[in-house]
């Protein structure tokens, strides 16, 4: 960054000391050093990995904006590229390597799929975006994106690290930070979060098995239910 654009514009810098002085503030200087220290964790899923991997290569360098650092661990990561298809198999794996990421964290839904399922939306088995289980900073649109997008993608994400402020953030207030519950994988994708609500749909369904099978019973027993014995 240069010295016009770290330093507070509130504050006049006489001229034979503005290429020796920087009168900053905590915010601008911290993150200033954040939005160039980016570490992404790659998430390759599908075709828009390969994309991701041609950005970090020599004709696009990512190695300009501080972010060619892919790790391989969350434990090191600052942001999450998902890159792909979210299938309802791979979900809990992402919702898991999220949490154990250290906060500031951000996240990055590079493609359509990613963003909203793109073509396989309506598939038995994909997830209609992954911000259904996440929280997501920037949406990268195209199936695939280009390398170009992807860096776009990036500076957006930079320059939402300029405009944060240490006062409003969540990961400096006072108490631990909630974990997103792992969804269950069964017969279908189940969001822990919403487990109420599943109970309270599922229930009605309960009943009617319930029913069906007390009246199974009451046949096998040579007993008719009471409406059979008013027919008859």
């Amino acid at each position: 960054m240069s010295p016009e654009g770290l330093s507070k514009p509130d504050f006049d810098i006489p001229p034979e000391m503005q290429n020796q002085v920087a009168l900053t503030t905590l915010d601008r200087i911290y993150n200033w050093s954040r939005k160039n220290s980016v570490w992404p964790m790659m998430f390759g899923l599908a075709c828009c990995a390969i994309e991701m991997i041609a950005a970090a290569a020599s004709r696009y360098d990512l190695a300009r904006f501080g972010m060619e650092v892919m790790r391989p661990s969350p434990r090191q990561s600052d942001v999450m590229l998902v890159s792909g298809t979210v299938t309802k198999k791979m979900i809990p794996q992402i919702v898991r390597l999220y949490n154990q990421m250290p906060e500031p964290k951000y996240v990055i839904a590079m493609g359509a799929c990613a963003s909203s399922g793109g073509p396989f939306k309506e598939g038995y088995n994909v997830v209609a975006g992954v911000d259904k289980f996440i929280p997501v900073d920037v949406y990268i649109p195209g199936c695939p994106p280009t390398p170009q997008a992807l860096l776009h993608g990036l500076m957006t994400l930079q320059k939402k690290i300029e405009s944060q402020s240490l006062k409003e953030v969540s990961w400096y207030k006072k108490g631990p930070g909630e974990a997103i519950p792992v969804p269950v994988l069964g017969p279908d994708l189940i969001d822990l979060r919403k487990i109420a609500l599943i109970r309270e749909k599922s229930r009605p369904v309960a009943d009617l098995k319930a029913e069906t099978a007390s009246a199974v019973e009451a046949s096998q027993d040579g007993e008719l239910p009471a409406k059979e014995e008013q027919n008859d």
